[in-house]
Order: structure tokens, then sequence, then C-alpha cells
């Protein structure tokens, strides 16, 4: 049922060899979710996919689907009795079979043929039943390989990455023809990729994951606007950090007071998104003279960069985001911020200086 708990992992940790891999990993994906576990490459994404479908043995922790343990470093479940579902990255299918027999590979004989044709109907395949894999597209492959997993009716669906060998346009549009699809199905799934646009585009939750274990997961509009720390700020978009007093829910900055996302006392650095500034031909309360620096045109808006003038305390660039066509390169203009601004843990302001205030 939504809302309650279906895969909890706790304290997970895996290795490759000597090597660790995984570091005392949590993660909690609720039932009827699609979450997104976010990272670079190299950080682990694969591996715990490959834990919870059971490709990979865990060295420590617990791996939990309904209740059930699937994985605590000492008793296994095999993965063709975890009831979940698998996608790779490059589909997996069976060149030699056909689409209708790639889909019901594995189903009881009984129920197959309107089984198949119910994932056909799903994923928009109807028509296509008796091609082969090559006579298909990359796009059409993937959503066979989709219908495939979700056929046996898996507790839980994981995608590795099954996006990233497409070209860019088709894999916008699959993406999010493929959430709309799961959501459909009521399916809980995991995705796991490094492409921040995919991960918003796609999961209700996201896990950002970092050197082996998840450092923060929220709902994407949380994490964008409320980041842990200013590596998870940077992994989501670009950020302008100001220096900033807090008190009793606003930061002074040289932009003036601004209203904080959290009621803190916070001495040291605050965030705003490029889409917070504003530039101005004029100069008003609490505004900021910047020369542009460089713009980029990209199709949905315009991207500045702006070299304030010095002895404000602001960083040697800042970026705004803006629909309006931007001033010529080499112009003065005046900048002004929009809040709430939210304060960042950095290395030179860790954790331990950020108290809720009482």
């Amino acid at each position: 049922m939504a809302g309650q708990p279906g895969l909890l992992i706790n304290r997970l940790e895996a290795a490759h060899g000597r090597s660790p891999v995984l570091t005392g990993l949590d993660l909690t994906v609720e039932d009827g979710a699609l979450a997104c576990v976010l990272g670079p490459s190299g950080c682990g994404k694969s591996t715990l996919l490959r834990i919870v479908a059971g490709f990979h043995p865990a060295t420590g922790g617990r791996v939990t689907l309904h209740g059930r343990t699937l994985d605590d470093g000492r008793t296994r479940v095999a993965a063709e009795r975890r009831h979940i579902g698998y996608v790779p990255q490059d589909g997996a299918l069976f060149p030699h079979l056909t689409v209708a027999a790639n889909i019901g590979f594995g189903l009881p004989r009984a129920d197959r043929r309107e089984r198949v044709g119910e994932m056909l109907d799903l994923v928009g395949l109807d028509g296509l039943a008796d091609r082969h894999p090559h006579q298909l597209s990359g796009g059409q492959q993937q959503r066979v390989a989709l219908a495939r997993a979700l056929a046996p009716r898996p507790q839980l669906l994981l995608l590795d990455e099954p996006f990233a060998a497409l070209d860019a346009a088709l894999r916008t549009e699959l993406r999010t023809e493929i959430a709309a699809t799961l959501r459909s199905a009521g399916a809980t799934a995991i995705l796991v990729t490094h492409d921040v646009d995919e991960a918003f585009a796609f999961a209700d939750t996201i896990a950002v994951m970092r050197a082996g274990r998840i450092v923060q997961a929220d709902t994407p509009d949380a994490l964008y606007h409320r980041p842990a720390d200013e590596g998870i700020a940077r992994a989501l978009g670009e950020a302008n950090l100001l220096l900033a007093k807090a008190t009793e829910g606003y930061a002074t900055t040289a932009f003036g007071p601004l209203p904080l996302t959290t009621d803190t006392r916070w001495d040291g650095v605050v965030m705003l998104r490029p889409h917070q500034l504003r530039m101005t031909p004029e100069p008003g309360p609490h505004t900021v003279q910047a020369r542009v620096t460089a713009h980029l045109f990209r199709g949905h808006d315009h991207r500045v960069e702006l070299a304030p003038d010095p002895g404000r305390d602001l960083p040697e660039h800042l970026v705004v985001y803006t629909d309006a066509a931007p001033p010529a390169i080499g112009t003065q203009v005046h900048l002004q911020a929009q809040g709430p601004a939210h304060p960042l843990r950095t290395e030179d302001h860790p954790a331990q200086t950020l108290t809720v205030a009482p």
C-alpha cells in the first residue's frame, strides 16, 4: 500500500574483493513510489541495485522487502525467489525471440497470452508482438525490457541506468513515458542514474549517493531548495553561496535581509539558486552592482555570469537564470535577491555550527 515501507535497507556493507564499496548505507522506499538513487560513476549505485536484486552478496547490514529479509550478510534469498524485476542498461533482450516471447519468457503457460497482451498495451507496443529485437528502435527495445520485467508482477522493479545509451531527445521522451507507465501500473521502482535531469523527471524521492552512502534523501523540490551540504547543492544544480549572519529566521547578506528556509542561528554560508537573482538597470534598496561577463542561450532560458563589485563579501562570480534577453557582455547591472535563502554546510562551515533556534 502506498505510503507504507516496501524496501528497507539498513547499514548495508559491500565490497569488491578487499575494496569497500558500500559503507553503512541506509535507504527506505515506500510502496508505490518511484525512487531514484543519484550519484557519480563509481559511488556504488549499481552495486546497491545488484545486492537488492540478489546478484551480489552483502557483507553486512540488512535488506528487507515487505518485512521479508532478503540479505543480512549471512542469509541470502536467491535472486529468482525475490519477486524483483531488473532492467539493465542494454535491456538484455533475447535476440532470437520475438517481442511477445521475450515478454512472456518464464510466465506460466495458462495466462501467458493474456499477460503478454496486457503488457504490450501498457507500454504502447500493440502490433509489434511478432517482431524481433533487431527490428525495433532503441526506445522500443527498452519498452519491451520494461514490459518483460513487469510481466511477472514483481514487488519491486530495479532500473540500472536504462536510458544511458539513448540519444538525448529519445532519453527525455522515454524517461517520461516509463515513469507514467510505472505510475499507471502502481509499481514500486528504483532508478539509478548520474543524470540530475533524469532524476528530477522520474522520481518522487531522490536519494543522493556519495562514496558508498546515502547522504540525503527527500523529494526533488526539497533536495533542490534545501540540500544538506555544499556537495549536494552543487550536484543538483548551480548555486550562489553568500556569507551571512542569520537569526530568528532571517539572514543578513550583501543583498540585505533575506528570509531563511529554516529558523536557525547561523553565521556562515547561505545558498541562493540562480533563479532567485534578478537583474535591474537601476539601483534600489539592497541591490548589488555587477558586470555581465558571459551569457548563454539554452533554449528555455538564458544563463548569465556576472562579476559583482569587490568588497561586498560576495563570490567572484554570480549566476543568474533569466527568460529575458540578457544585457551585452561588459554591461553594468544591479542585482536583487529573492529569498528564502538556505543555510548550507560547507568545509569552512561544518554541520556543528548550525543550531535550531528555540
